[in-house]
């Protein structure tokens, strides 16, 4: 089966993003991955960030708080809340939220400037400040050069006014000073739900602290004596203004009561209801049961007139007739005579035939029975009817006296509207009264000794231990925010990773099959003397111990076949047996996206791994213008791909054997520069080669140049059976991939899998999902050979 055959519809569809969907995004084995490989940044920015926490504590003096507890009684302003509608959580939380606001008034804070005098306190006003603060003040001091802020209106040149107007000025501008720093400074807070207010200051110097407190508590206290002495006298005055002209309004709303019920006659029993609801009520609840006999002495009535006017025959096969009859009835007497009488008559005719006398007389006794109950009927259905007569005459009686009933009753509600309305009156007034009569009893007897509304339950006392810095706390936060910053640099480092790392990124970011890892071989300094070889073709370098390293590297699934990375070769070798099965001859090309990521080293494996297995194989090195396969192999030839394809001779003349492998090698000669090497290879010369070759090839191996930078390989393409796509571990952009598929749809076609080159197998196990082989590729070592035993046979 030719794989270049599929039709594009049925290859493996490309994604649609490279970036995977959302579900990827939120998936925690993912993030649990991306923690795992970026863990040492996440720890390095740990460490720098405990460290600034440690130079943060060092450089920072430390302050001490002092704090007094002060209670504010339910009762505060009591008088006048009491009266008021809003609810009690909503005038509880204002009043310890205005209580709060009193605390860190200007008011309060002059009291205590004034009276310990911190405007010449230098401690206050001049405190010892950490180095971040002095970095911040520089900075400040900085902007305010560059942008000097205008001039205060209103204070005019201070250099012409006389010493005395000066020196007090400057005292006022201290003292100003003081009061706005003292007010930004005191901290008051409420205690939980509680009523509670904690009322703390913090200063470098503890005494200092305690006596700012303690002057603070004292200074809201007498604040709060003055202020409900003021209140009461002012709540007691207002109130005995207010009792006369409440009394006098009670008196006038009872006594309208009393005069309106007389005038309109509005009598009323125990209960408080009107004489006419009363009677009302009993009319119609008679009215409904009236109401419920007329409508079932009328059904009936119906029922049995229906029954009668159907007929004789008819009426007896009523069943409601049964249903609504007790047993001992005469009409249920007459029917179960009737019964028997037809199942004689029944059996008889059976027996004997209907002209049989005794069946005559049987049928004449039916009938006589028929007749007696339909009789009966009639008597029944015409006392239905006098019952049914009966009844509609109490309803339509009833309906007149509901009636009457009702006008007399309206009149009388709307009396007692008008009557509950001065009711109502009269009881709120009275209940005003009687309240603000209490209300001024009490404010009569606190004006004489004015209570405080507050009382101070904790006293300030001076701290034994300063209370900022926290060492724990900052060294926490610290270490948090290092490890945020260096959870932000991995996030970053991981937003960057674009590149294949997975056979799962394979897979899913450009739909290709994956063929497996090749883990690498040899020396970091090998493969930076290989780049360099890759440009030009040094002597020095063709003799170094790179170089035979670098020739041992291309013959690692011969020397190691136990190998990891002989397996992975193995794999692609079984991908292509089964796509080219039934194929006599199979064309093998070799391709990469970017130089310098290991297709000509793969390549050579590839051949050698077939050829040791027996199958006799080509190898080909067709990149014409890097010939790094040949370079690679030490191959010192005159002659190679390019001679034989434009002379138009055989592999036999140009071709050389590995005598160990039996492989049959065709090296590429750089002869200066030429640029039409993509020609060459698409050329009827090379078609005729390459054909020449398959009569006697099993595989012909082919190595390409990479698809980035030249279209050799694309124009190589038509005489390829499959493609083996090499992508360097952590190096090969997974968008310049999909690109290339994309933009070259024949070749993409023809890729039978990717090969995932130069994996270091102990950072894959990183960017493996958790149940995924990646992570346990330890447990695979007793089947492969020991990588450095691949390391050593390379080195030789």
């Amino acid at each position: 089966m030719n794989y270049a055959n599929f039709p594009l519809d049925k290859r493996m569809p490309l994604p649609n993003s490279d970036a995977g969907n959302g579900e990827d995004f939120i998936d925690v084995e993912r993030l649990l991955g991306m923690a795992a490989r970026q863990a040492k940044v996440v720890a390095v920015c740990a460490v720098i960030g405990l460290f600034l926490g440690v130079l943060y504590l060092q450089t920072t003096p430390p302050k001490y708080q002092s704090v007094a507890s002060v209670l504010i009684d339910e009762g505060l302003n009591k008088i006048v809340d009491d009266i008021s509608a809003a609810s009690t959580t909503m005038q509880t939380d204002s009043a310890i939220l205005s209580q709060i606001e009193i605390l860190t008034s200007t008011r309060l804070a002059a009291v205590v400037v004034d009276k310990l005098k911190l405007d010449q306190n230098d401690s206050f006003m001049n405190p010892p400040v950490s180095a971040l603060a002095q970095g911040v003040g520089l900075v400040r001091g900085l902007i305010q050069y560059v942008r000097p802020s205008p001039p205060m209106a209103g204070l005019g040149d201070v250099s012409k006014l006389d010493p005395a107007a000066r020196d007090a000025l400057i005292a006022t501008s201290r003292r100003d000073y003081a009061i706005l720093k003292l007010q930004s400074e005191i901290r008051a807070d409420r205690v939980g739900r509680s009523y509670v207010i904690a009322l703390g200051y913090q200063a470098t110097d503890p005494g200092l602290a305690t006596a700012i407190t303690k002057a603070y508590a004292d200074a809201y206290l007498a604040d709060q004596l003055d202020a409900s002495f003021d209140a009461t006298e002012r709540a007691a005055v207002w109130l005995q203004g207010r009792l006369t002209e409440l009394r006098e309004s009670s008196q006038a709303a009872s006594l309208a009561v009393e005069k309106f019920r007389a005038e309109h006659g509005l009598a009323a029993n125990s209960d408080g209801q009107l004489m006419s609801d009363k009677q009302l009520a009993d009319l119609n609840a008679q009215l409904i049961v009236a109401q419920a006999d007329t409508a079932r002495a009328g059904a009936r009535y119906q029922q049995y007139k229906s029954i009668v006017d159907s007929g004789s025959d008819n009426a007896f096969r009523d069943a409601a007739i049964s249903s609504d009859q007790p047993s001992s009835s005469v009409i249920a007497t007459l029917k179960t005579r009737y019964l028997t009488v037809a199942k004689r008559q029944q059996d008889v005719e059976a027996n004997f035939g209907a002209q049989h006398p005794q069946a005559v007389a049987l049928a004449k006794e039916k009938a006589d029975i028929s007749t007696q109950i339909f009789g009966e009927l009639k008597q029944l259905t015409e006392s239905y009817r006098n019952e049914y007569e009966v009844a509609l005459a109490r309803e339509t009686a009833l309906r007149a006296n509901v009636a009457a009933a009702q006008g007399k009753s309206s009149i009388d509600n709307q009396s007692q509207v008008k009557l509950r309305d001065l009711d109502q009156k009269a009881t709120a007034l009275t209940t005003l009264y009687q309240t603000f009569l209490g209300r001024y009893e009490e404010a009569a007897q606190q004006q004489s000794f004015p209570v405080g509304k507050i009382r101070i339950i904790s006293d300030a006392s001076t701290p034994l231990s300063a209370s900022s810095p926290r060492t724990i706390i900052v060294l926490g936060l610290s270490l948090v925010l290092g490890v945020l910053m260096g959870a932000g640099f991995g996030g970053l480092n991981e937003f960057n990773e674009r590149f294949f790392r997975t056979g799962e990124d394979v897979r899913d970011r450009v739909g290709l099959k994956f063929l497996g890892y090749l883990p690498t071989i040899g020396s970091k300094a090998a493969a930076k003397e290989d780049k360099l070889a890759d440009g030009q073709l040094d002597p020095k370098i063709a003799k170094s111990p790179a170089a035979f390293e670098r020739r041992a590297r291309m013959r690692v699934s011969i020397d190691a076949p136990a190998s990891m990375f002989s397996e992975t070769l193995r794999s692609a070798k079984i991908a292509f047996d089964v796509v080219m099965e039934g194929q006599g001859s199979r064309v093998i090309g070799v391709i990469s996206v970017l130089p310098g990521e290991g297709k000509s080293t793969v390549a050579a494996n590839l051949a050698g791994l077939l050829a040791a297995n027996g199958a006799k194989t080509l190898l080909i090195d067709g990149d014409l213008r890097n010939p790094g396969l040949s370079r690679g192999l030490g191959m010192e030839a005159e002659q190679g791909l390019m001679e034989a394809v434009v002379s138009g001779q055989t592999w036999q003349s140009v071709g050389k054997i590995d005598r160990q492998t039996k492989l049959a090698i065709i090296p590429a000669v750089l002869r200066g520069h030429f640029s039409h090497t993509s020609e060459l290879l698409s050329s009827a010369g090379m078609r005729r080669f390459i054909e020449n070759a398959k009569e006697t090839f099993e595989y012909i191996v082919v190595d390409l140049p990479p698809l980035g930078p030249v279209v050799d390989a694309k124009a190589f393409a038509p005489l390829v059976d499959g493609f083996v796509l090499v992508t360097e571990w952590g190096r090969t952009p997974r968008a310049m991939v999909r690109s290339m598929l994309e933009s070259e749809p024949y070749v993409a076609n023809k890729i039978v899998g990717t090969v995932l080159n130069k994996v270091d197998l102990k950072k894959l196990a990183k960017y493996g999902s958790f149940g995924a082989s990646e992570k346990f590729f330890d447990k695979y070592s007793t089947y492969y050979l020991d990588k450095s035993e691949v390391r050593s046979k390379a080195t030789v």
